[in-house]
């Protein structure tokens, strides 16, 4: 399967207005990242089964005291998805993806977690296992991750997002690290489209049911729809936050749009999922342009 045309074409739509609109405004793009930092990490490691709230991670990165005991684990999580959301942000222009990236990045990831499997792949004797599916034996992980970077990189004539949904499955199929290939293969998403000039994106944990089923899907049926649907949506999300910044529109929440012109709350709520609305969430929140005008 591969991403549909009018989602490519909105998609294209979007970039070329993203690229004109930035110009001059590289301080404005680099403040949104780093304000949603805290999100992307807490919906990372909310996939992953952390118990931290997104008020938590933020107190965490800004070395503020928690209302509670949480484990040295948990935090620690938290700043080092943080570092290496940081380095990715920073570094993925002038960096290649490869074997020793991921290392790189992995180092960043679980040093000070466990330093024994920090910045390595799988070895001999280090089997895992994500639900029912038993990851390949450790002395295939390397062959199998330069396999997938080779197809990655030589494939010039796929769509990017459906390159990217690929490998994405591929990288965490192998699962070639003892911990942290969750975490890391989000990360990797968004390096890749860094790299093509695009904005971030965030895979959210209340969208989690449907994230794992793109992995089945893969496992079973070998498609890779579901997960480059999942991709498309989050990244028109990304790109229609960043164009409503750019614009210097006001924001205001989409509840309180909707209030304001009358409209139909799930109604204009299930456009603004299926980003057929310039919409996006911040916190969790949906937001919009004050100025959009909604047609049914």
């Amino acid at each position: 399967m591969a991403t549909t045309q009018p989602i490519r074409n909105r998609i294209q739509d979007l970039k070329r207005a993203y690229d004109t609109l930035r110009q001059g405004k590289v301080s404005l793009l680099s403040m949104i990242d780093e304000v949603e930092v805290p999100e992307s990490v807490y919906n990372s490691n909310a996939i992953e089964n952390s118990t931290l709230t997104l008020e938590e991670t933020e107190r965490i990165l800004l070395e503020q005291t928690l209302s509670r005991n949480v484990s040295v684990r948990e935090v620690f999580e938290a700043k080092n998805l943080a570092r290496v959301t940081e380095y990715k942000r920073t570094k993925a222009k002038d960096s290649e993806l490869s074997k020793d990236l991921m290392l790189l990045l992995h180092q960043i990831l679980i040093g000070g977690i466990n330093d024994a499997i920090a910045g390595r792949f799988r070895e001999q004797g280090e089997y895992v296992r994500v639900g029912t599916h038993i990851a390949p034996a450790p002395e295939h992980v390397e062959r199998m991750i330069d396999d997938i970077l080779v197809e990655y990189s030589s494939d010039l004539g796929s769509y990017f997002l459906d390159k990217i949904a690929r490998f994405h499955l591929d990288f965490e199929t192998i699962h070639p690290f003892c911990d942290g290939n969750g975490r890391l293969g989000r990360v990797l998403i968004n390096f890749q489209l860094i790299q093509l000039g695009l904005p971030r994106l965030i895979v959210r944990n209340s969208e989690k049911e449907r994230y794992y089923q793109a992995f089945r899907d893969y496992g079973d049926r070998q498609t890779t729809r579901t997960m480059e649907d999942i991709l498309a949506l989050a990244l028109v999300e990304s790109l229609h936050k960043r164009l409503s910044y750019l614009q210097g529109e006001a924001i205001i929440r989409l509840s309180d749009y909707i209030k304001q012109h009358g409209l139909s709350a799930p109604r204009v709520t299930n456009t603004a999922r299926r980003q057929t609305i310039p919409a996006f969430r911040e916190k969790g929140v949906w937001k919009i342009g004050e100025g959009f005008v909604y047609r049914s």
